[in-house]
């Protein structure tokens, strides 16, 4: 959904022919012959969609879906085309659907099936991008929000740059997180999904590849050079361009700052967002509040703010979405909310037009008038309206066509850095056998490491959370602490 954010003033603006005129016009303004909201270039075995619509921060509305959808099909079934590639012109990637335009059309009992049906077009697009038989880049040079989410989330590899801003923002507008978001947050690391679903808290450059959001992490500055790395692939498989883009990765700076989400904060964020009541979180919180860990005390008390703004109906919903998700395939996520989009549409909380109207009509900054106005008053009556096949508000729910594609059985995360579980194995059996060194550690789990960059310093923060880290002479040594 549609989102505001700072962005990044570097983006790809065209993928024409070879290196060198990627790089003219990433420093050259656009001509009015490309003016279109979506361009499709081809450049050798490769081919680009270019999100173009600028001035809307790539916002997506019906014809943009529409001519994706009908250029991705048409590149699926070409022997010519070895390797479909999404980027962008301007600040964002995509920030979202046009969310606006969609509220306006379910206001009117008339025009509300198109309302529905712009959530229909959206998810069936986001779907065909997860099955596609080609190999998929989605660079996310910018903002990448909601329905951007949706565009990039199943591309086998997901470009994150120090440009990236990613968010799933629809609890502030009232609304919940879609574009298979039931699927693809529960998958990521203990808690960390259902935190991003109820919070829409932004994660930014590395956090998101951290986070296994992205498979891959590179400059800004890179884009180009990548963009002509892929182009000149002759005959790419998968395995060829996942060095080509590892090949660009940027390792921590010692001056960069850690990730949000790391230590004694992700400990606490596991133990609040485990609960599966928006009650039972809340209270989690503010028992954090009086943690002796100065970080763990002031997150807390930042997200509950950051709580307290959000709509109560959003969150139970939202909270509900992501429990049942998790046991979903990405088609019955995505067949689930297609039934909460159209209980939105067909007014069955008021919350979704009082947000879209405060955050991006009026453009209020203080806590839109929610009703219910607390989590405590939203009724499960209320939440039942979003879930149940008997709900009059789903009547105009539609059956998502995604039956014709062969499933293509591809995990999202296998070019991510490896999961917490994999890794958590691999440390325990290390440390259980008694105290290691933390370098004695890193020798030992060496090729685990050398698979991928990024995994040692993913290993150090499972370390410092899960065993007991003594230093002594400058050696610092993990004891592991036990389930």
């Amino acid at each position: 959904m549609l989102a505001i954010a700072r962005m990044s003033n570097h983006k790809v603006t065209t993928a024409i022919t070879r290196a060198r005129a990627i790089a003219s016009h990433m420093s050259t303004s656009a001509a009015p012959c490309l003016d279109q909201p979506v361009l499709f270039q081809s450049n050798g075995s490769t081919r680009t969609f270019i999100l173009n619509r600028t001035k809307k921060l790539n916002t997506l509305n019906a014809a943009m879906i529409d001519a994706l959808r009908h250029q991705v099909e048409l590149w699926s079934k070409s022997d010519l085309c070895r390797i479909i590639i999404g980027t962008s012109s301007g600040r964002a990637f995509c920030a979202g659907g046009d969310v606006t335009s969609v509220l306006r059309d379910a206001l009117d009992a008339e025009t509300r099936p198109r309302a529905v049906d712009f959530f229909r077009k959206e998810f069936e697009l986001d779907y065909v991008l997860s099955q596609l038989p080609k190999p998929y880049v989605a660079v996310l040079d910018g903002i990448t929000m909601g329905g951007g989410v949706g565009l990039s989330i199943n591309a086998p590899f997901r470009v994150a740059t120090d440009k990236t801003v990613f968010a799933m923002p629809e609890t502030k507008i009232g609304f919940f997180p879609d574009v298979g978001a039931s699927y693809f947050l529960p998958r990521l690391d203990g808690e960390v999904g259902t935190y991003l679903a109820l919070t829409s808290e932004t994660l930014v450059g590395r956090e998101v590849f951290e986070h296994g959001l992205a498979t891959h992490y590179i400059t800004s500055r890179s884009v180009p050079t990548l963009l002509a790395h892929l182009a000149a692939l002759e005959n790419p498989n998968f395995s060829q361009i996942n060095r080509t883009i590892e090949e660009l990765h940027v390792e921590r700076q010692p001056n960069e700052a850690r990730g949000k989400l790391t230590g004694t904060v992700r400990e606490a964020l596991d133990a609040a967002f485990r609960h599966d009541t928006v009650e039972e979180i809340i209270q989690n919180l503010e028992a954090s509040t009086g943690a002796s860990d100065a970080r763990v005390r002031l997150w807390a008390k930042q997200t509950l703010e950051t709580l307290h703004m959000r709509s109560p109906t959003s969150l139970k919903v939202a909270l509900l979405a992501q429990r049942r998700g998790r046991h979903m395939s990405l088609s019955e996520a995505m067949q689930m909310e297609i039934g909460i989009a159209t209980a939105y549409c067909s007014d069955a909380s008021q919350d979704f037009r009082t947000g879209i109207t405060a955050a991006l009509i009026d453009k209020i900054q203080s806590r839109p008038g929610w009703v219910p106005d607390d989590v405590g008053n939203v009724s499960p009556e209320t939440v039942d309206r979003f879930f149940s096949e008997h709900s009059p508000y789903r009547s105009l729910a539609p059956k998502l066509s995604v039956d014709n594609f062969p499933g293509r059985n591809f995990d999202f995360m296998t070019y991510s850095l490896p999961s917490e579980s994999e890794l958590l194995n691999s440390i325990r059996s290390v440390c259980e056998k008694g105290p290691m060194t933390i370098p004695g550690l890193l020798r030992t789990l060496d090729d685990v490491c050398k698979r991928k960059f990024g995994t040692a310093e993913k290993i150090l923060d499972i370390v410092h959370r899960k065993c007991d880290v003594t230093t002594s002479n400058g050696t610092a040594t993990a004891t592991w602490k036990g389930e």
